[in-house]
């Protein structure tokens, strides 16, 4: 499928550009506190011609036939380049957690760790992230590591997307 810049872009967006759209596919999770898992997601990306895009993830139990079971997990934010391809990313959890990450653009790589964790007292305790996101061969490559329940950094979900 090709894809376009759209012409009501703005100018700051330009290295995100690839990312506009939706992606959809399957993924893997996995963490010392809880039993491996597939799961299914969709990641949104708009732009209403600010610079910033806005960002929404949801994933979902996917069953053997590969249909949506029920949700897991939703997280929605706003990306937000900066000079010297720089970026910032806000994200907030229906569980009571929100995050900014800081990171760099390389291309259609994109390399983010967290700076701040703030939760309520009722969510888990997440104290660290890094994510990598890539296209590669048309598809969106991510990966998440977390920090979390007493738990050193290390993988905690990876998944590949293609645009629909």
């Amino acid at each position: 499928m090709a894809f376009e810049i759209p012409q009501d872009l703005h100018p700051d967006l330009v290295p995100l550009a690839w990312l506009l759209g939706r992606w959809e596919g399957r993924g893997h999770g996995d963490y010392p506190t809880i039993e491996k898992f597939e799961f299914g997601q969709q990641i949104d990306f708009t732009h209403n011609g600010k610079p910033y895009l806005h960002y929404v993830s949801q994933t979902f139990v996917v069953g053997e036939d590969g249909t949506k079971q029920r949700p897991l997990a939703v997280e929605t934010g706003f990306w937000r380049p900066r000079p010297d391809n720089k970026i910032e990313v806000i994200l907030a959890h229906p569980t009571g957690f929100a995050e900014i990450w800081y990171g760099d653009i390389d291309g259609a790589k994109i390399e983010l760790q967290t700076d701040m964790v703030a939760r309520t007292v009722s969510a888990k305790e997440v104290t660290a992230g890094h994510r990598l996101y890539g296209l590669v061969n048309g598809e969106l490559l991510w990966a998440y590591d977390m920090a979390a329940e007493g738990q050193a950094l290390q993988p905690h979900l990876w998944a590949t997307l293609v645009r629909s």
